[in-house]
């Protein structure tokens, strides 16, 4: 298709048409599951060509996949990169990045504020690998340009953060990271390449937990990887070897989640903001964490980078942990559940969803209070989601 229209493709338009352009197999109007392990061939020379990248093909589905591919074309031609490529979760593409770009006696630079998961690689295994991890204050860009011109291999960098949605700007990190020849990594989960390109403002390599908006419905798991051609090649290759690898029933999955992205996501922004505008009035919550809202402290740094500010929203509420609890026990248009993105209204504190793996004495080092819900805005009417809140701060 891009070589026929001339003229550059919306999100909604790459979404559904990427890597479908061409006729499919059997004549099928979408990407079939390729369930297969191996591959086979008529005889060992074009084996061996299909081995040796000097012909198309597949050899092993933990190398590559039909079905797989379609999907990695479908989130790089959305993002904007050279290449992509997938993993069987999203933590699988955050480790395996970092650990196929670093080595021992390398330094990063990143944030306290980033996904629980990534804090533990940061706070107890890189450290044991001999690699120096300095996390500085999110909200202080003076302090992350410092830190990063002392030197460092890797910026890692999370905008919205989760769960906080605090917001980085991205080009001025990237300028200080190109200073020093480090690589920047961004996880773009929160915003989707509906909102947000990193790429665009020169970042080397974009990492998405597929599992949340990309797939959009709660019921396949993945990771991609997006950036520089030599970059994703180095990680693809660790992730061959390291067999985190996305099955092609997963990838049909996400594939058909990603046709309807551009749709979802700017309803779950829509919607956001309204919910984000209610709660900020009400006398039971405490503080609203939302970068839509003109008195967040990222709002001018969200409005130049963005296009939209994300489906997802958190909130402090008055009183303590039970508070929170009886709260969350009392919705009845969201799942208690440790995911978001979803079609579905998600909510829950970060002690079972975003920081799980972290001890409450963790989570209030990194300025994440316990009265806190992340809330993941669905599909469902606006109204009704604010009914639905309403009801249960009455309670």
């Amino acid at each position: 298709m891009e070589g026929r229209l001339k003229r550059e493709l919306s999100a909604a338009t790459i979404a559904a048409w990427a890597g479908e352009e061409q006729p499919l197999a059997f004549g099928a109007a979408q990407i079939p599951i390729v369930q297969s392990a191996p591959f086979a061939y008529p005889d060992i020379d074009s084996w061996l060509d299909a081995a040796l990248g000097c012909a198309p093909g597949d050899i092993y589905s933990r190398n590559t996949n039909p079905t797989v591919r379609v999907f990695e074309e479908k989130v790089r031609r959305l993002e904007g990169g050279d290449d992509a490529t997938s993993f069987a979760s999203g933590m699988a593409a955050i480790s395996n990045t970092l650990f196929a770009l670093l080595k021992p006696g390398d330094r990063v630079v990143s944030i306290k504020d980033s996904y629980g998961g990534t804090s533990k690689i940061f706070l107890d295994i890189l450290p044991r690998i001999n690699v120096e991890v300095e996390l500085v204050d999110t909200h202080d860009g003076e302090a992350l340009e410092a830190a990063i011109g002392q030197g460092c291999s890797l910026v890692y960098l999370e905008t919205p953060t989760n769960p906080t949605l605090k917001i980085l700007d991205l080009a001025r990190a990237v300028r200080a990271a190109r200073k020093v020849g480090a690589v920047t990594v961004v996880d773009n989960t929160f915003a989707t390449p509906v909102n947000q390109r990193p790429l665009d403002l020169g970042v080397d390599l974009v990492v998405h937990s597929a599992t949340k908006f990309l797939g959009g419905h709660d019921d396949a798991m993945g990771g991609v990887l997006v950036g520089q051609l030599e970059l994703v090649r180095r990680v693809f290759q660790y992730r061959e070897i390291t067999g985190a690898c996305l099955s092609a029933f997963a990838a049909y999955l996400l594939l058909r989640g990603l046709k309807t992205l551009d749709l979802r996501v700017r309803r779950q922004n829509e919607t956001a903001l309204a919910v984000a505008r209610r709660l900020a009035d009400h006398p039971r919550v405490e503080a609203v964490y939302y970068p839509g809202l003109e008195w967040h402290p990222g709002h001018d740094i969200a409005r130049a980078q963005m296009s939209g500010y994300g489906g997802v929203l958190s909130f402090a509420l008055r009183g303590d942990f039970d508070t929170t609890k009886h709260f969350l026990n009392r919705l009845q248009l969201a799942h208690r559940a440790a995911s978001l993105g979803s079609v579905n209204t998600l909510a829950g504190p970060p002690a079972t969803t975003s920081h799980v793996e972290c001890s409450a004495d963790e989570r209030r080092l990194l300025g994440i209070p316990e009265t806190l819900v992340r809330y993941s805005c669905g599909v469902e009417d606006a109204s009704d989601l604010i009914a639905d809140l309403e009801q249960a701060l009455a309670a």
